[in-house]
């Protein structure tokens, strides 16, 4: 009985190894492959076929898998030192987002060996051109024509090894310390200069308007001053003939006197109640006052005289 049980585990062993080969057979001949990822399968060396995403088959030992392919959108930084052309050397980011060409794939496998540092030299020879070629305050403004550039420059080389470029950006442009603070004092200066010529020209409104405001008033003054005399001027008609018919025979000069003489001392009288006026010196004697009315006289006879025809 015990010859027999030897015999049956005798003959198990080759078949339990042989099942443990075919399994292991099995397993080595399946590839699973993510999404969004691709597998180069090589036969003995040499490139046999692209496994896509899902479930694959190869044959075990003589197939194996050389790599894998990532076909998402990948993101390259790289960091520039360069110097413009008014020699101030600057240090830039460039980022350029890429992917694998799903067709070219074999391409982007084999064709190059460090895509990303050859992606790199690329940027590092089209900045070091282009930004030689401008002046530090052109290369912020133009900044995006120099990512253009980058960008057909890389599109153009690198579609042949089955990249595909799909956007270049310049993220940073920092210029060396010094630099920047003489940037910062020129804006400041620039800054201080408009704020002047702000101030400078609404002092110049405020002072035409002040100018305009005071021509104004004085027009309106000189209206106001010219009704007064016409006013004036009325008054005295009316009281001339108002005395003329009061005062039967009276001659109009002598009229004429009196109401001059009358404003005289009314004018006085403003004079001397008027608050803030100072001393005025007037002749007031007797003698004065003879002599002032004599002028008031031959002052109304020289112009009767001048108006008269005869």
């Amino acid at each position: 009985m015990n010859y027999t049980l030897l015999a049956q585990q005798t003959v198990n062993i080759p078949m339990i190894v042989g099942l443990v080969l075919l399994l292991v057979l099995i397993i080595m001949s399946i590839v699973i492959v993510p999404e969004q990822s691709a597998k180069v399968i090589q036969r003995l060396g040499k490139y046999k076929r692209i496994a896509h995403s899902g479930f694959s088959l190869k044959l075990p030992i003589l197939d194996g898998v050389a790599g894998t392919v990532n076909h998402r959108v990948q993101q390259l930084d790289v960091h520039v030192e360069t110097k413009t052309s008014d020699n101030v050397f600057v240090n830039m980011q460039a980022s350029v987002q890429y992917k694998v060409i799903k067709s070219k794939t074999k391409e982007a496998f084999y064709e190059l060996d460090d895509p990303a540092r050859q992606i790199s030299s690329f940027i590092f020879d089209v900045i070091r051109a282009e930004v030689p070629k401008l002046e530090l305050d052109d290369v912020f403004a133009k900044k995006d024509d120099i990512a253009v550039a980058v960008n057909e420059s890389l599109s153009n080389s690198m579609d042949d090894y089955g990249f595909l470029i799909i956007k270049t950006l310049i993220t940073d442009i920092d210029p060396d310390a010094n630099v920047k603070a003489s940037m910062n004092r020129i804006n400041a200066a620039k800054r201080d200069k408009e704020a002047a010529l702000q101030e400078a020209e609404a002092s110049k409104i405020t002072i035409v308007k002040e100018a305009e405001a005071d021509a104004e008033s004085k027009r309106l003054q000189g209206e106001g001053i010219a009704a007064q005399r016409i006013a004036i001027v009325k008054g005295f008609k009316e009281s001339v003939e108002d005395f003329q018919e009061s005062l039967n025979g009276i001659d109009s000069a002598e009229v004429m006197q009196f109401v001059l003489l009358t404003q005289y001392f009314d004018t006085l009288n403003n004079i001397g109640t008027k608050e803030g006026n100072n001393t005025i010196l007037v002749p007031h004697t007797p003698g004065g006052m003879k002599d002032f009315q004599q002028q008031i006289v031959e002052g109304t006879i020289i112009g009767k005289k001048m108006t008269d025809p005869d």
